[in-house]
């Protein structure tokens, strides 16, 4: 296909928080994948990305969905459930259900769906496995609805026990660094029928290690508690990175 006409929706998975680069951009496996799959195809592809940090999935839904297939996409790439699965009364089921809508609304639109699973940061979170039971559980009701829907493009992260280990997470343990998107946009571009760059697969090296004990508590789950308690999301105000189409061209080998 020449004419790739490629969106993503979502929450701070999708949006690429944890992989800043330098000058403060956030770029994140979607942006890779884009770019991937132009270099792969050998020729230019267009890419939009609605996804916005802090979103629950109904919300992801609800704000993005529509604004994103009126783009007209060929293919359209949804995640969501990480920022609801952490909530006190999470309702899995309700929370697959939002994947059941944007499949359905995907068919009525002619657009192939790219489902991913988020990756898994049980192991390094307070209350670990609790998150690990709702994930679990999420994953398996997601999977139910797309059953036996082989044209419905998936890249499963979440039984991924190589993206869970430290080496692939930023200092907040909930948001995956450079190296844990390159790895799912590997997976991405795989799915699609591309092998991307070996060294995708795997860390150059082991980032940056974050704080511990106290520290930890005082400056990443201390503010998110507060916004708990405030209803206030850390994508409010924010709007998406790239509501409109770029172009982008394939990379010189």
């Amino acid at each position: 296909m020449s004419d790739v006409r490629y969106v993503a929706i979502g929450d701070s998975f999708t949006e690429g928080v944890g992989d800043e680069l330098p000058d403060g951009h956030v770029r994140g496996w979607a942006d890779l994948t884009a770019q991937g799959w132009a270099d792969a195809a050998g020729h230019p592809i267009r890419y939009a990305n609605l996804a916005i940090r802090g979103r629950l999935a109904w919300p992801i839904v609800e704000q993005q969905l529509e604004a994103a297939l009126a783009l007209h996409p060929t293919h359209l790439s949804f995640n969501g459930g990480g920022n609801d699965v952490l909530r006190p009364r999470a309702d899995v089921e309700h929370i697959a259900d939002a994947f059941s809508r944007v499949l359905r609304r995907c068919d009525d639109e002619g657009v192939t769906l790219i489902l991913l699973s988020g990756a898994n940061p049980s192991g390094q979170l307070p209350m670990g496995k609790v998150f690990q039971k709702r994930g679990d559980l999420l994953s398996e009701a997601v999977l139910r609805r797309v059953e036996n829907r082989p044209d419905v493009i998936t890249a499963l992260n979440w039984p991924d026990r190589e993206l869970s280990e430290p080496q692939y997470w930023s200092e907040d343990r909930l948001h995956m660094n450079a190296a844990g998107h390159h790895r799912v946009a590997a997976r991405v571009l795989h799915a699609l029928g591309f092998e991307p760059h070996e060294t995708w697969w795997a860390p150059s090296d082991t980032g940056r290690a974050g704080p511990s004990g106290y520290a930890y508590y005082r400056e990443f789950v201390g503010p998110w508690v507060k916004r708990r308690v405030t209803g206030t999301s850390s994508g409010d105000g924010r709007t998406a990175k790239y509501p409109a189409w770029v172009e982008l061209s394939p990379r010189p080998v």
